[in-house]
């Protein structure tokens, strides 16, 4: 399959894109856009958008590093125990972090001991880890895995020195080739590295080996000999806590373990790091260099190729499918959930069969799970809700669908057998944080949960509460001006008034509302406390000839030539306003109570345009506007009533 590679840095963070071939390569194909210029000044090329990336190509996976939250896998430590859990087989060991990190018994490498691999809950008669490690020793780890949320970096004591073609293991032994190739190459690539001089260690012949030879190997083993004794050198002058080594940044990291023979090129559009990979190249695999190539159009890289499309939908829940089903990807503490839908697919023709409907979509569904798996680096436990299916050969091919789909991925994944319910249960190593612990956080409103109590609940909430400061008040308190949400502060008005006349009936006491837009959903507070008079004349927002700017929200729900505005909660009916629903506009207050007030509208003319039988209280027959002259009073903004205590608004 036919690579690329895209290398977006910004001052904030460096982005990466894998692009895989689709197969799908239209007449202007990915070869025939914009220019750039490799090491020999040959040309680089940007293709055109596309809703999947660039033509002939999909983005197959996304990188992002923080500038101040790099990943720390595959940096070496000088540590120190800080304690020894016999109980969890492990030690927490300080590295130098905020948090220490996790040593399990099975990564524990020391001279002179062999050490067994029994797997969690097994006791093979191995060595118990307080045999071999002790609180306050000194030892030399790597980072395997990120920290992640409440956790810190999950550590080994089997070191690890990674070059482009090989990765060797100073404490290993033999050499191992990895099982992403085909049989046929792993068996050449064995040959060739048949009575290669390991210095005692061992070695693993990596994926991006493919056509290497015996030189390309004892080449690049020479550079790791090198890098492992400045490696110990390092350790011995490092005082415990501290870093020994630090990994590679993102881009020669990614492109070190990716770039191989079926990478058509690498663009990167910053020339220092440009530079960095030629660099790179140049001492680990000559005959790739002049696939490196810096972007040099004014368009963006990522913007030019699609990929910014792409990154913009990694943040959406639902996800659709080509014949008109859908995802709905939802996460969870204990792992993700992705649910199949048929949405408007209903199959073609009048003799469609539903079973056909059903398994056409979860084919599809099948792939494209994984293709958000690897976009947005989804890991831990998995479960996928296919729709389900009465034939266990759709249930078969669906299955086989998706694990063909799952050997493009990189990352290490488990999958078990579909269920009758349609349900497949997975797991994919999780290694670093994904896309969405990096571009997101927790919604400041409802902490993360995805919902918030209702205002309803809330009101009943509030009125429960209020009731017990009225019954713990002095006799001599007679009001109360509360401030709540508008949202629950509307539930006292309107139809929710009844409740509050119950509310002041059973206690003796009156209340006011007061809307407040910064204040918490859940949260109010007793603003006053005093007599009616004093309470009714610091509550009421407006007098009457108060000249307001209010947004017309609704049409009135008794007379449709009427609507109604709302500022913080507090209701003014607007006569004749039924034609500016969504639209600002002056009025002018004629009656202001307690949870509600009567205005009219003002011309441009700056006078009061009213059907004077509406005012006067007739029976509401049309007629004619007649304007009015203006009366003595303020003009004021919505936003100006709301923003003194004098003029906060009143349920």
């Amino acid at each position: 399959m036919r690579k690329q590679v895209l290398v977006s840095v910004d001052r904030a963070e460096t982005r990466i894109a894998l692009l895989e071939a689709t197969g799908q390569v239209t007449a202007k194909s990915a070869g025939s856009g914009g220019r750039g210029r490799g090491r020999g000044g040959g040309t680089a090329t940007a293709a055109r958008p596309t809703t999947t990336g660039v033509d002939g190509y999909r983005v197959a996976e996304l990188y992002f590093e923080r500038r101040g939250n790099r990943s720390i896998v595959g940096n070496i430590y000088k540590g120190k125990v800080d304690n020894v859990l016999p109980g969890l087989e492990a030690a927490f060991v300080d590295i130098g972090l905020e948090k220490n990190g996790f040593l399990h018994v099975d990564e524990i490498v020391l001279p002179g001991v062999e050490t067994v691999r029994r797997g969690r809950g097994r006791d093979d008669g191995g060595k118990k880890i307080s045999d071999l490690l002790k609180p306050g020793q000194e030892i030399v780890v790597q980072v395997v895995k990120d920290p992640l949320k409440s956790k810190g970096a999950r550590l080994s004591m089997d070191l690890t020195v990674a070059g482009r073609y090989m990765v060797y293991t100073p404490t290993g032994e033999g050499v191992g080739v990895s099982k992403r190739l085909d049989d046929k190459e792993r068996e050449r690539l064995r040959k060739e590295a048949k009575g290669l001089d390991l210095q005692g260690g061992g070695a693993i012949v990596r994926t991006a080996a493919h056509g290497a030879t015996r030189p390309d190997f004892e080449r690049e083993l020479q550079y790791l000999f090198k890098l492992h004794e400045v490696l110990q050198s390092r350790v011995d002058s490092t005082p415990a806590p501290g870093l020994v080594f630090q990994e590679a940044d993102l881009s020669v990291r990614v492109v070190r373990d990716i770039f191989a023979a079926d990478f058509e090129r690498a663009i990167v559009d910053d020339e220092g790091q440009y530079q960095r990979l030629v660099s790179f190249f140049s001492r680990t695999a000559p005959e790739l260099v002049e696939r490196v190539e810096l972007w040099q159009e004014s368009k963006p890289l990522f913007e030019s190729t699609g990929v910014d499309e792409v990154i913009d939908g990694l943040m959406a829940k639902r996800v659709d499918l080509p014949s008109g089903g859908y995802l709905l990807i939802d996460y969870a503490e204990a792992g993700t959930v992705i649910d199949v839908n048929s949405g408007s697919y209903v199959g073609r023709g009048k003799q469609a069969r539903l079973e056909d409907v059903i398994t056409k979509t979860n084919l599809e569904a099948a792939e494209e799970v994984v293709n958000q798996l690897r976009l947005r680096d989804i890991g831990g436990i998995i479960v996928i809700d296919f729709i389900d299916m009465a034939r266990a050969r759709n249930r078969d091919a669906v299955l086989k669908t998706l694990r063909k789909a799952l050997d493009e991925d990189r990352t290490k994944t488990f999958t078990a057998e579909i269920s009758r319910l349609g349900l497949v249960e997975m797991t994919r190593q999780n290694v670093t944080e994904g896309v969405r612990e990096i571009m997101s956080r927790a919604c400041p409103t409802c902490d993360g949960e995805g919902v918030i109590r209702s205002e309803e609940t809330i009101a009943i909430d509030v009125e429960r509460k209020l009731r017990e400061v009225a019954t713990r008040a002095p006799r001599s308190v007679e009001a109360f001006l509360v401030r709540v949400h508008p949202g629950v502060s509307a539930q006292f008005t309107g139809h929710g008034a009844r409740v509050l006349h119950a509310l002041e009936a059973e206690t003796g006491k009156l209340f006011h509302f007061t809307g407040s837009e910064g204040l918490k959903l859940s949260h109010f507070d007793v603003v006053l406390e005093g007599s009616k008079v004093e309470v009714s004349e610091e509550a009421i927002p407006f007098d009457v000839g108060d000249e307001v700017l209010v947004t017309i929200v609704e049409p009135h729900m008794y007379n449709v030539d009427d609507a109604v505005a709302k500022v913080d909660g507090y209701i003014i009916s607007v006569v004749g306003g039924g034609q500016f629903v969504g639209q600002k506009h002056l009025v002018r207050i004629e009656d202001a109570g307690r949870t509600a007030a009567v205005a009219l509208l003002v011309g441009e003319d700056g006078e009061v345009i009213v059907a004077p039988e509406r005012v006067d209280g007739s029976d509401g027959v049309e007629s004619k506007p007649r304007r009015r002259g203006r009366r003595g009073g303020r003009r004021r903004s919505a936003a100006a009533a709301s923003a003194a205590p004098d003029q906060t608004s009143s349920e």
